[in-house]
């Protein structure tokens, strides 16, 4: 869908959630060949069992953008991705969990130079299957104002 969505239509504190994913061998294996990131800690089930983990863990940077990517819904034609802040990898996920997204409307603030634009912060957290926070991070949405 193509909606405008403009800077002052946002409320903070508005929420989204998204449907779950679950983390398979595949999506690791791939996400090593696609980033050349192999460290035994995605890849060594063996040298795993001597780490705290016990087990392999996904890398963070495959739950962040399977995170943010389940965040992704109708495209808005008046805003787009200035970036990510705050980005934090909270606790491991395993292959077999199964990880949620929420969206949070955290704050609003208008651009240093562009009169016409503002920013929109959502707070992206991705959560397992039992409820524990595992990714946080606020994403930036550069977003025209509709009243100038």
């Amino acid at each position: 869908m193509n909606k405008p969505i403009y800077y002052e239509q946002y409320q903070i504190g508005d929420t989204r959630s998204a449907y779950g994913r679950t983390i398979t061998e595949a999506d690791i294996v791939l996400h090593a060949g696609q980033t050349g990131d192999f460290y035994p800690h995605h890849m060594d089930a063996e040298w795993c069992k001597t780490q705290e983990f016990q087990r392999r863990i996904a890398h963070g940077t495959l739950i962040f953008s399977v995170g943010i990517g389940m965040t992704a819904g109708d495209i808005n034609p008046v805003a787009f991705s200035y970036g990510y802040d705050r980005l934090r990898f909270i606790k491991p996920v395993f292959i077999g969990d199964t990880i949620y997204a929420k969206v949070t409307i955290k704050e609003k603030r208008d651009h240093p130079k562009r009169t016409n634009s503002g920013f929109v912060v959502e707070l992206v957290e991705v959560i397992n299957q039992h409820d524990e926070l595992v990714l946080v991070c606020e994403h930036l949405l550069l977003t025209e104002k509709q009243s100038v």
